[in-house]
Protein backbone atom coordinates (compact mmCIF):
# COMPACT_ATOMS: atom_id res chain seq x y z
CA UNK A 1 0.00 0.00 0.00
CA UNK A 2 1.78 3.21 -0.77
CA UNK A 3 1.37 5.23 2.40
CA UNK A 4 3.50 8.11 0.89
CA UNK A 5 2.02 12.09 1.87
CA UNK A 6 3.68 14.76 0.05
CA UNK A 7 2.50 18.01 1.49
CA UNK A 8 3.87 21.02 -0.65
CA UNK A 9 4.50 24.00 1.96
CA UNK A 10 6.09 24.13 5.73
CA UNK A 11 4.77 26.83 6.91
CA UNK A 12 2.94 26.71 9.96
CA UNK A 13 -0.07 24.57 8.80
CA UNK A 14 2.39 22.28 6.89
CA UNK A 15 4.64 21.77 8.95
CA UNK A 16 2.39 20.33 11.73
CA UNK A 17 0.23 17.91 9.42
CA UNK A 18 3.73 16.50 8.23
CA UNK A 19 4.48 16.38 11.91
CA UNK A 20 1.07 14.79 13.26
CA UNK A 21 1.54 12.28 10.25
CA UNK A 22 5.21 11.02 10.36
CA UNK A 23 4.95 8.30 12.44
CA UNK A 24 2.35 6.53 10.39
CA UNK A 25 3.03 7.59 6.65
CA UNK A 26 5.71 8.27 4.35
CA UNK A 27 5.78 11.98 4.42
CA UNK A 28 7.97 13.98 2.43
CA UNK A 29 7.38 17.87 3.09
CA UNK A 30 8.60 20.16 0.12
CA UNK A 31 9.44 23.88 0.36
CA UNK A 32 11.88 26.05 -0.67
CA UNK A 33 13.00 28.02 2.16
CA UNK A 34 15.88 26.35 3.98
CA UNK A 35 14.42 26.85 7.92
CA UNK A 36 11.03 27.20 9.13
CA UNK A 37 10.26 31.72 10.04
CA UNK A 38 8.27 31.89 12.56
CA UNK A 39 6.50 34.90 11.39
CA UNK A 40 4.72 35.98 14.33
CA UNK A 41 7.73 36.98 15.48
CA UNK A 42 8.93 38.84 12.42
CA UNK A 43 8.01 42.29 13.89
CA UNK A 44 9.96 41.79 17.15
CA UNK A 45 12.73 40.49 15.48
CA UNK A 46 12.96 43.75 13.24
CA UNK A 47 13.19 46.21 16.87
CA UNK A 48 15.05 43.87 18.53
CA UNK A 49 17.72 42.14 15.87
CA UNK A 50 19.23 40.50 19.12
CA UNK A 51 15.77 38.30 19.15
CA UNK A 52 15.77 37.64 16.12
CA UNK A 53 17.32 33.96 16.00
CA UNK A 54 14.51 32.94 17.73
CA UNK A 55 12.12 33.37 14.35
CA UNK A 56 14.16 30.40 12.31
CA UNK A 57 13.51 26.66 13.10
CA UNK A 58 15.44 24.02 10.84
CA UNK A 59 13.66 21.21 8.69
CA UNK A 60 15.83 19.39 9.49
CA UNK A 61 14.74 18.40 13.53
CA UNK A 62 11.07 18.61 12.57
CA UNK A 63 10.77 14.82 11.30
CA UNK A 64 11.89 11.49 12.14
CA UNK A 65 11.05 9.11 9.50
CA UNK A 66 9.67 11.53 6.54
CA UNK A 67 12.22 13.63 4.48
CA UNK A 68 12.09 17.19 3.68
CA UNK A 69 13.15 18.32 0.18
CA UNK A 70 14.25 21.70 -0.36
CA UNK A 71 12.31 22.47 -3.97
CA UNK A 72 9.66 24.31 -5.39
CA UNK A 73 6.44 22.53 -6.60
CA UNK A 74 6.20 23.72 -10.21
CA UNK A 75 2.55 21.68 -10.80
CA UNK A 76 0.55 19.12 -9.28
CA UNK A 77 -1.88 16.33 -10.32
CA UNK A 78 -3.89 13.84 -9.15
CA UNK A 79 -1.44 11.73 -8.40
CA UNK A 80 1.75 13.77 -7.30
CA UNK A 81 3.38 16.64 -8.38
CA UNK A 82 6.63 18.04 -10.20
CA UNK A 83 8.83 19.52 -8.60
CA UNK A 84 10.57 23.27 -10.15
CA UNK A 85 13.77 20.98 -11.20
CA UNK A 86 11.94 18.68 -13.35
CA UNK A 87 11.32 15.28 -11.05
CA UNK A 88 8.17 14.12 -9.91
CA UNK A 89 7.30 12.66 -6.66
CA UNK A 90 4.10 10.51 -6.68
CA UNK A 91 1.91 10.63 -3.77
CA UNK A 92 -0.97 8.50 -2.18
CA UNK A 93 -2.43 11.79 -0.71
CA UNK A 94 -1.58 15.58 -1.25
CA UNK A 95 -1.31 18.58 1.33
CA UNK A 96 -1.38 22.05 -0.25
CA UNK A 97 -0.31 24.06 2.24
CA UNK A 98 2.02 26.78 0.28
CA UNK A 99 0.17 29.86 2.37
CA UNK A 100 0.49 33.30 1.15
CA UNK A 101 3.09 36.30 1.17
CA UNK A 102 3.00 39.70 2.49
CA UNK A 103 5.40 42.38 2.70
CA UNK A 104 8.43 42.88 4.47
CA UNK A 105 8.68 42.46 7.37
CA UNK A 106 6.06 40.80 8.69
CA UNK A 107 7.28 37.79 6.25
CA UNK A 108 10.70 37.25 4.58
CA UNK A 109 11.15 37.94 1.15
CA UNK A 110 13.85 35.37 0.88
CA UNK A 111 14.38 31.57 1.14
CA UNK A 112 17.38 31.90 3.04
CA UNK A 113 17.75 32.42 6.57
CA UNK A 114 21.15 34.11 6.56
CA UNK A 115 19.88 36.48 4.16
CA UNK A 116 16.67 37.19 6.20
CA UNK A 117 19.09 38.11 9.24
CA UNK A 118 21.13 39.97 7.67
CA UNK A 119 17.92 42.34 6.01
CA UNK A 120 16.57 42.28 9.48
CA UNK A 121 19.52 44.05 10.75
CA UNK A 122 19.67 46.34 7.53
CA UNK A 123 15.91 47.62 8.56
CA UNK A 124 16.28 48.02 12.22
CA UNK A 125 19.55 50.04 11.61
CA UNK A 126 17.65 52.21 9.26
CA UNK A 127 14.51 52.15 11.68
CA UNK A 128 16.80 52.99 14.73
CA UNK A 129 17.42 55.76 13.00
CA UNK A 130 14.13 57.39 12.27
CA UNK A 131 12.51 60.29 13.96
CA UNK A 132 9.22 59.33 12.04
CA UNK A 133 7.36 56.28 11.08
CA UNK A 134 4.62 55.92 9.00
CA UNK A 135 2.80 52.28 8.90
CA UNK A 136 0.58 52.11 5.77
CA UNK A 137 -2.35 49.41 6.92
CA UNK A 138 -3.64 49.85 10.37
CA UNK A 139 -4.74 45.95 10.15
CA UNK A 140 -3.38 43.42 12.49
CA UNK A 141 0.09 43.35 10.98
CA UNK A 142 -0.10 47.10 11.26
CA UNK A 143 -1.11 47.73 14.87
CA UNK A 144 1.58 45.28 16.21
CA UNK A 145 4.76 46.54 14.37
CA UNK A 146 3.80 49.88 15.74
CA UNK A 147 3.49 48.83 19.59
CA UNK A 148 6.83 46.64 19.18
CA UNK A 149 8.31 50.20 17.77
CA UNK A 150 7.11 51.97 20.99
CA UNK A 151 8.19 48.88 23.39
CA UNK A 152 11.44 50.17 22.12
CA UNK A 153 11.38 53.52 20.70
CA UNK A 154 8.54 55.31 23.06
CA UNK A 155 9.77 58.52 21.41
CA UNK A 156 9.79 57.91 17.95
CA UNK A 157 6.57 59.32 16.37
CA UNK A 158 3.97 56.70 15.33
CA UNK A 159 1.66 57.69 12.34
CA UNK A 160 -0.66 54.00 11.30
CA UNK A 161 -2.85 55.20 8.51
CA UNK A 162 -5.86 53.06 6.61
CA UNK A 163 -8.71 54.00 4.27
CA UNK A 164 -11.12 52.23 6.48
CA UNK A 165 -12.65 54.45 8.80
CA UNK A 166 -12.73 51.91 11.49
CA UNK A 167 -9.70 49.21 13.39
CA UNK A 168 -10.59 45.46 13.03
CA UNK A 169 -14.22 45.42 11.39
CA UNK A 170 -16.14 42.45 12.47
CA UNK A 171 -14.27 42.16 16.35
CA UNK A 172 -16.72 43.78 19.33
CA UNK A 173 -17.02 47.41 20.02
CA UNK A 174 -14.86 46.60 23.26
CA UNK A 175 -12.36 44.88 21.71
CA UNK A 176 -11.45 48.18 19.27
CA UNK A 177 -12.05 50.61 22.19
CA UNK A 178 -9.53 48.80 23.94
CA UNK A 179 -6.97 48.73 20.79
CA UNK A 180 -7.98 52.59 20.89
CA UNK A 181 -7.38 53.09 24.33
CA UNK A 182 -4.05 51.70 24.38
CA UNK A 183 -2.79 53.03 20.95
CA UNK A 184 -3.55 56.54 22.34
CA UNK A 185 -1.57 55.93 25.55
CA UNK A 186 1.68 54.70 23.43
CA UNK A 187 1.30 58.25 21.64
CA UNK A 188 0.49 56.47 18.38
CA UNK A 189 -1.16 58.40 16.20
CA UNK A 190 -4.13 56.72 13.57
CA UNK A 191 -5.42 57.96 10.54
CA UNK A 192 -8.14 56.11 9.87
CA UNK A 193 -10.16 57.32 6.89
CA UNK A 194 -6.90 57.60 5.29
CA UNK A 195 -6.11 56.99 2.30
CA UNK A 196 -2.20 57.88 -0.10
CA UNK A 197 -2.63 59.91 -2.64
CA UNK A 198 0.23 58.05 -3.47
CA UNK A 199 3.09 55.62 -2.60
CA UNK A 200 6.16 57.27 -0.75
CA UNK A 201 9.26 58.24 -2.71
CA UNK A 202 11.72 55.58 -0.41
CA UNK A 203 11.53 52.28 0.04
CA UNK A 204 9.90 50.47 2.95
CA UNK A 205 12.17 49.85 5.09
CA UNK A 206 14.89 52.42 3.81
CA UNK A 207 15.79 55.45 5.99
CA UNK A 208 14.88 58.99 3.89
CA UNK A 209 12.93 61.77 5.11
CA UNK A 210 9.76 62.58 2.79
CA UNK A 211 6.47 64.42 2.83
CA UNK A 212 3.55 62.29 0.97
CA UNK A 213 0.00 63.42 0.14
CA UNK A 214 -3.08 61.64 1.27
CA UNK A 215 -6.12 61.97 -0.54
CA UNK A 216 -8.35 64.07 1.15
CA UNK A 217 -5.89 66.69 0.26
CA UNK A 218 -3.93 66.36 3.89
CA UNK A 219 0.36 65.49 4.04
CA UNK A 220 1.72 63.04 6.45
CA UNK A 221 5.63 63.37 7.22
CA UNK A 222 7.75 60.50 7.74
CA UNK A 223 11.63 59.30 7.93
CA UNK A 224 10.61 55.85 7.24
CA UNK A 225 7.40 53.83 5.87
CA UNK A 226 6.42 50.07 6.07
CA UNK A 227 3.66 48.49 3.90
CA UNK A 228 1.75 46.66 6.15
CA UNK A 229 -1.05 45.25 3.66
CA UNK A 230 -1.69 43.17 0.19
CA UNK A 231 -1.82 39.64 1.25
CA UNK A 232 -0.89 37.38 -1.92
CA UNK A 233 -2.28 33.61 -1.73
CA UNK A 234 0.63 31.26 -3.28
CA UNK A 235 -0.47 29.12 -5.56
CA UNK A 236 0.81 29.14 -8.69
CA UNK A 237 1.51 25.70 -9.09
CA UNK A 238 -2.52 25.04 -9.70
CA UNK A 239 -2.31 27.09 -12.61
CA UNK A 240 -2.97 24.36 -15.12
CA UNK A 241 -6.43 23.70 -13.12
CA UNK A 242 -5.77 19.75 -13.21
CA UNK A 243 -6.43 19.89 -9.28
CA UNK A 244 -8.07 22.83 -8.55
CA UNK A 245 -9.79 25.86 -9.96
CA UNK A 246 -8.75 29.10 -8.04
CA UNK A 247 -11.34 31.52 -6.91
CA UNK A 248 -10.53 35.03 -7.93
CA UNK A 249 -8.59 35.51 -5.17
CA UNK A 250 -6.37 32.81 -5.87
CA UNK A 251 -7.71 30.23 -3.26
CA UNK A 252 -8.80 26.44 -3.20
CA UNK A 253 -12.23 25.32 -2.83
CA UNK A 254 -12.49 23.10 0.06
CA UNK A 255 -15.04 20.90 1.71
CA UNK A 256 -15.74 20.70 5.46
CA UNK A 257 -13.30 17.51 5.74
CA UNK A 258 -10.51 20.21 3.85
CA UNK A 259 -10.53 17.85 0.89
CA UNK A 260 -9.98 19.68 -2.03
CA UNK A 261 -13.79 19.92 -4.26
CA UNK A 262 -13.41 16.82 -6.10
CA UNK A 263 -10.64 14.92 -4.62
CA UNK A 264 -10.75 12.90 -1.96
CA UNK A 265 -7.02 12.57 -1.41
CA UNK A 266 -5.96 15.40 -2.15
CA UNK A 267 -6.19 18.26 0.86
CA UNK A 268 -5.56 21.85 1.13
CA UNK A 269 -5.45 24.19 4.54
CA UNK A 270 -4.23 27.76 5.64
CA UNK A 271 -4.45 30.75 3.71
CA UNK A 272 -4.83 28.68 0.33
CA UNK A 273 -8.29 27.57 0.99
CA UNK A 274 -11.68 29.34 0.90
CA UNK A 275 -12.57 28.89 4.22
CA UNK A 276 -14.76 32.18 5.50
CA UNK A 277 -12.23 33.14 8.21
CA UNK A 278 -9.36 35.80 8.92
CA UNK A 279 -5.98 34.21 7.19
CA UNK A 280 -3.87 33.50 10.51
CA UNK A 281 -1.64 30.88 11.72
CA UNK A 282 -3.77 29.38 14.58
CA UNK A 283 -6.21 28.81 11.78
CA UNK A 284 -3.45 26.46 9.53
CA UNK A 285 -2.88 24.81 12.52
CA UNK A 286 -6.48 24.07 13.36
CA UNK A 287 -6.93 22.73 10.02
CA UNK A 288 -3.84 20.85 9.79
CA UNK A 289 -5.45 18.93 12.93
CA UNK A 290 -8.70 18.32 10.78
CA UNK A 291 -6.19 17.02 7.79
CA UNK A 292 -3.74 14.83 9.80
CA UNK A 293 -7.27 13.26 11.18
CA UNK A 294 -8.37 12.34 8.13
CA UNK A 295 -5.37 11.06 6.63
CA UNK A 296 -4.69 8.61 9.57
CA UNK A 297 -7.67 7.19 9.12
CA UNK A 298 -7.99 6.62 5.47
CA UNK A 299 -4.11 5.23 6.24
CA UNK A 300 -5.61 2.51 9.11
CA UNK A 301 -8.55 1.35 6.34
CA UNK A 302 -11.26 3.86 8.59
CA UNK A 303 -13.30 5.94 7.43
CA UNK A 304 -12.93 9.87 7.90
CA UNK A 305 -14.78 11.93 10.09
CA UNK A 306 -13.03 14.89 11.20
CA UNK A 307 -14.71 18.10 9.80
CA UNK A 308 -13.53 22.18 10.58
CA UNK A 309 -16.10 24.78 10.62
CA UNK A 310 -15.10 28.57 11.23
CA UNK A 311 -16.17 29.95 14.32
CA UNK A 312 -18.80 32.86 13.28
CA UNK A 313 -16.93 35.15 15.58
CA UNK A 314 -13.92 36.35 14.67
CA UNK A 315 -10.83 35.47 17.33
CA UNK A 316 -7.65 37.18 17.72
CA UNK A 317 -4.67 37.75 20.36
CA UNK A 318 -3.37 41.12 19.22
CA UNK A 319 -0.19 42.23 21.42
CA UNK A 320 1.14 45.78 21.44
CA UNK A 321 4.74 45.23 22.68
CA UNK A 322 5.47 42.50 24.87
CA UNK A 323 3.24 43.95 27.84
CA UNK A 324 0.25 45.10 25.85
CA UNK A 325 -2.45 44.51 23.57
CA UNK A 326 -5.94 42.87 23.32
CA UNK A 327 -7.50 39.74 22.78
CA UNK A 328 -11.12 38.38 21.42
CA UNK A 329 -11.25 34.54 21.76
CA UNK A 330 -14.55 32.23 21.76
CA UNK A 331 -16.51 30.67 25.05
CA UNK A 332 -19.72 28.88 25.56
CA UNK A 333 -21.42 32.35 26.58
CA UNK A 334 -19.91 34.03 23.77
CA UNK A 335 -16.85 36.33 22.66
CA UNK A 336 -14.42 37.26 25.65
CA UNK A 337 -12.13 40.43 25.37
CA UNK A 338 -8.69 39.43 26.71
CA UNK A 339 -7.27 42.18 28.63
CA UNK A 340 -3.55 43.33 28.16
CA UNK A 341 -1.80 41.11 30.94
CA UNK A 342 -3.76 37.75 29.58
CA UNK A 343 -2.48 38.82 26.28
CA UNK A 344 0.95 39.01 26.97
CA UNK A 345 1.06 36.07 29.07
CA UNK A 346 -0.53 33.88 26.45
CA UNK A 347 1.46 35.46 23.41
CA UNK A 348 2.83 38.93 23.52
CA UNK A 349 5.89 37.86 26.06
CA UNK A 350 7.26 35.18 23.28
CA UNK A 351 5.39 34.99 20.79
CA UNK A 352 4.83 31.32 20.68
CA UNK A 353 8.43 30.83 20.62
CA UNK A 354 8.69 28.11 22.94
CA UNK A 355 5.43 26.58 21.66
CA UNK A 356 7.37 26.03 18.21
CA UNK A 357 10.49 25.05 20.12
CA UNK A 358 8.99 21.97 20.41
CA UNK A 359 7.10 20.97 17.66
CA UNK A 360 10.90 21.13 16.43
CA UNK A 361 12.49 19.93 18.72
CA UNK A 362 15.11 22.56 19.74
CA UNK A 363 16.34 24.63 22.61
CA UNK A 364 15.13 28.17 22.80
CA UNK A 365 16.27 30.95 25.73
Amino acid sequence: MNRTVVVIGGGYGGAAVAKALDEEADVVLIDPKDAFVHAAGSLRALVRPDWADNIFFPYDTLLSRGTVRRERAAAVDPGGVTLASGERIAAAYLVLATGSDYPFPAKMDTDLSGEALRRIHEAHAELAAAGRVLIAGAGPVGLELSGEIKAVWPDKHVTVTDPAGQLVPGFLPEFREELHRQLDALGVELRLGTALAEQPPAEPGRAKAFTVATADGGEISADIWFRCYGVRTNGDYLADGRVAVRTPQGRVRVTEALNVEGHYHIYALGDITDVAEAKMAGYAMKHAEVVAANVLARLRGERPTATYRPSPVPSALLPLGPGGGVGQVPSPDGPVILPAAAVSEYKGADLFVGRFAELFGVTRG
